[in-house]
């Protein structure tokens, strides 16, 4: 049987959504000319005025807004309260060493705390569960956002975070999980390693899994599914927008159902910014309606993906968002972490490396691994490995402090890098994903 935390929003019909989304809509494009100017800015170099947006109809008529707008009003000039208002703030690591921050209030705390909560209910959690959040906590809003959601359902609520697999297997045997929450790649990986312990899948207490906040197969999913005997689903959230639950996968596993009484989804030409019809394929912009603090407007994702509205068997009428198929920018998700190839770039010119690298992204026992080749001058080449091997602890460091993540590097020769006619190739992801 369904479980759903709000059926009268989940399942409202469509007249009543578009109701919502129109008079949420048209209160917020207010809200953000009164109170951002450079929100205002934008809208008046593009013509439009908070009057010449009556319904969702009129979205198209709006600025889009970029990561970059987030790095230009670093740290808070996007934010439409008083900072007196703000009872907490999340960030994520920018392109360029600068964090966007996103700042809220109360009120948008609870409602993404609801939109976790309705995550945790499509899946069968109820205050009879035991939900083991192993996603990082802190300014990841991954931890503490589906933390959230699994107290307001009443769930036990395990606040593992992340690693210590010895620690996270002990857990779910000894409090009998039965929800777990984590990246893909860790949920194989505990997976792998209970099946290594002599853990068959009907030794394991878990039912469910909430895996996001990087790419995954299918197949990584059946896998999953297959080793620890649970059913394995979707979620997706940005810190700019709210964090995870931004949407959720259902028991149909077809796609995620999107929380359209707090955001609206456009699918655009990446090229052209142009409105696509319906099912079609292109990039995918979200614009908040309710958020009080930190409200974006038509903000670029990047990633590529595919709206559906066909009748969806769980009775959600929710929109659908497919599992994203790819950026239309150049960042990788490794590990749940965003990377770009420009702040490796930083980190490697301000140690005095030439421009001229590889990175190499892999996948070892369902863990996502990042080597970085990085290519010496004539000037700085040795054979003393003593002094590479110091010069590569150095790099790693500083790559560390700039992704918050480890990374192999390895100095190669001059010259060795093979060129090549055009752009260079800068990146290979070898994850089958």
């Amino acid at each position: 049987m369904e479980r759903y935390f709000q059926p009268e929003i989940e399942c409202a019909s469509r007249e009543q959504l578009k109701a919502w989304q129109d008079e949420r809509l048209v209160k917020q494009v207010r809200h953000v000319w009164d109170n951002v100017p450079s929100y205002r800015k934008k809208m008046e170099e593009k013509g439009v005025t908070p009057e010449d947006i009556q319904s969702s109809a009129d979205l198209y008529k709006l600025p889009f807004t970029s990561k970059a707008d987030l790095r230009d009003n670093y740290p808070d000039g996007l934010v439409a309260v008083p900072r007196s208002k703000c009872v907490r703030v999340h960030a994520t690591s920018g392109t360029t060493g600068k964090r966007v921050m996103a700042f809220y209030t109360q009120h948008d705390i609870d409602l993404w705390t609801d939109c976790c909560a309705r995550a945790i209910t499509a899946v069968g959690g109820s205050e009879e569960d035991v939900c083991q959040i192993a996603y990082g906590y802190g300014m990841f809003t991954g931890g503490i956002g589906l933390d959230q959601g699994s107290r307001r359902v009443g769930c036990l609520t395990v606040p593992i975070s992340s690693g210590n697999t010895d620690r996270q297997i002990q857990f779910i045997r000894d409090l009998g999980t039965t929800i777990l929450c984590c990246t893909p790649s860790y949920a194989a990986y505990l997976g792998e390693s209970m099946h290594e312990m002599g853990m068959t899948p009907d030794q394991i207490p878990l039912k469910a899994g909430i895996f996001g906040a990087e790419a995954w197969s299918e197949e990584m999913r059946q896998d999953i599914q297959n080793t620890m005997g649970i059913k394995a689903y979707d979620i997706y959230g940005l810190t700019e927008l709210s964090g995870p639950g931004v949407a959720f996968e259902c028991s149909a596993q077809s796609g995620m159902h999107i929380n359209e009484d707090h955001f609206i989804a456009e699918i655009i030409d990446p090229d052209t910014g142009e409105v696509l019809p319906e099912g079609s394929k292109g990039e995918l912009v979200f614009t908040s309606i309710d958020k009080e603090a930190f409200p974006l407007l038509r903000y670029r994702t990047r990633d590529i993906c595919i709206l559906k509205r066909e009748k969806c068997s769980c009775g959600r009428t929710l929109v659908k968002m497919c599992k994203p198929m790819g950026r239309s920018d150049d960042m990788l998700i490794i590990r749940g972490v965003n990377v770009f190839p420009s702040q490796i770039e930083t980190v490697l010119l301000n140690h005095g490396y030439p421009a001229n690298y590889q990175i190499i992204v892999g996948r070892v026992k369902s863990t996502d691994t990042l080597d970085v080749h990085v290519e010496m001058t004539p000037e700085m080449f040795t054979d003393n490995v003593g002094e590479i091997e110091r010069r590569q602890k150095q790099l790693v460091d500083g790559l560390r402090a700039m992704l918050g993540l480890a990374a192999k590097v390895t100095l190669v020769a001059p010259k060795s890098i093979v060129r090549s006619e055009g752009k260079a190739v800068r990146v290979i992801d070898n994850r089958k994903i």
